[in-house]
């Protein structure tokens, strides 16, 4: 596959978004697919000594027992399905890259985000990339460096692929604003290399 990806960040680390990676009707049918296949999970948190259940849900995939904490709570894998598996396929040939598992987040809308973080926890490989998927509803995503507050921002269309490569979770932070103009769902795969 030859496909040229576009520059987000040029220093203390690397970002490539590769807009048309799956095609439009091809998006729409993974987006299907994933939304009716997936064992979704109801995110909760904790805050202040109280349980909320937020609109986000998530899932996690992943070879063997690759276990993972993220929010708070330890994920443990679910087996490979057929669409994941191809589409795990696909971003390996074109990264020339080998993953080992997914977290998929469901967004129902709009109201649904990720405030500022950075895909850092122990068990991820910090020397591999991060390769994350998009299909349904475009979202604004946001990097910020952690030193000097330098901004980028793109938008993700559906069956849009971006690459953040090793040392960027390092040095920048990143976040998927919140928005009112977003009525339509969105589903996000990031293919990560967790350290067994």
């Amino acid at each position: 596959m030859n496909l040229t990806g576009q520059k987000i960040i040029t220093h203390s680390g690397s970002a490539l978004y590769f807009p048309h990676f799956i095609s439009e009707s091809k998006a729409a049918d993974y987006f299907k697919r994933l939304q009716n296949e997936i064992p979704w999970e109801q995110e909760v948190v904790k805050m202040f000594g109280k349980t909320h259940r937020l609109s986000r849900k998530t899932a996690w995939f992943a070879d063997g027992n690759a276990s993972y904490r993220y929010a708070g709570t330890l994920k443990k894998p679910a087996p490979w399905n057929e669409a994941l598996l191809k589409l795990k396929e696909k971003t390996e040939g074109l990264l020339n890259q080998k993953f080992n598992s997914c977290l998929l987040n469901y967004y129902p809308d709009g109201d649904s985000g990720m405030g500022w973080h950075s895909d850092d926890e122990k068990e991820i490989d910090q020397e591999a990339s991060i390769a994350s998927l998009s299909f349904g509803a475009g979202r604004k995503f946001s990097f910020k460096h952690k030193k000097s507050s330098e901004k980028h921002h793109i938008k993700l269309a559906s069956g849009s692929l971006l690459e953040m490569k090793p040392q960027t979770q390092l040095h920048w932070l990143h976040a998927m604003p919140k928005t009112r103009k977003i009525h339509s769902p969105r589903i996000n795969l990031t293919f990560r290399k967790i350290i067994q």
